[in-house]
């Protein structure tokens, strides 16, 4: 008997009390599991979001609208950039007083001509508080997954409190499962067998992450 004839007799074994034709959607799954951990009100659910991306190395500044285009603008310049990827349906106003020469997210760009661009200003879709995750859509104002996956630099604007929500089940219910979701918890970063930390090997290397109160 081969390796194949036993893998597959176990299965026939494994198999051998499931009525025939049923599905792997046919049996009922129980989804009593805990949705959010605790009460939160809506300014301890930012605060908690604020406390894991600083643990996760993200950068966390806190603004409100009128604001928002100074600090852009001191960002860009600590640094140093002189190139900025813009989505194309970001507000105008935060790139207001934005010196850096203005990169628009096109469907030609090539993966080269994206690595040139020191940092890309994007939104977000939802954060999650619970696990300090930056979810993703590709809407208008987050624009293509690539363009949060090349520059160096990524500034992550968050509305708070509309856009936190407590947990990841939470976040589930906001999000069409059809668009290309990029779920970020702090700078890209990976490490060797000997537990030497690098960042920016699968996407920016420096994530800094605006709470912005409308």
């Amino acid at each position: 008997m081969s390796s194949r004839d036993v893998v597959l007799a176990r299965v026939r074994r494994a198999l051998a009390d499931v009525p025939r034709g049923e599905g792997y959607e046919d049996p009922p799954v129980p989804r009593d599991y805990l949705r959010v951990h605790g009460s939160r009100t809506p300014k301890e659910r930012v605060a908690m979001l604020a406390e894991r991306l600083a643990e996760y190395r993200a950068l966390v500044h806190h603004c409100t609208t009128r604001d928002m285009d100074m600090l852009i603008m001191r960002l860009l310049a600590h640094h140093g950039s002189q190139t900025v990827l813009v989505p194309p349906g970001l507000d105008p106003w935060w790139m207001a007083a934005a010196d850096p020469t203005r990169i628009h997210d096109r469907a030609a760009s090539t993966t080269r001509e994206l690595d040139t661009v020191e940092s890309v200003v994007t939104g977000c879709a939802v954060a999650i508080a619970e696990t300090g995750t930056i979810v993703l859509d590709g809407s208008p104002d987050q624009g293509r997954r690539r363009i949060s996956l090349i520059p160096d630099h990524h500034i992550c604007v968050v509305r708070v409190p509309d856009q936190v929500v407590d947990s990841v089940p939470q976040a589930l219910e906001r999000l069409d499962p059809e668009r290309p979701l990029t779920w970020i918890s702090g700078p890209s970063a990976t490490s060797d067998i000997e537990l030497d930390r690098v960042e920016g090997v699968h996407g920016p290397r420096k994530l800094e992450v605006v709470l912005m109160s409308e």
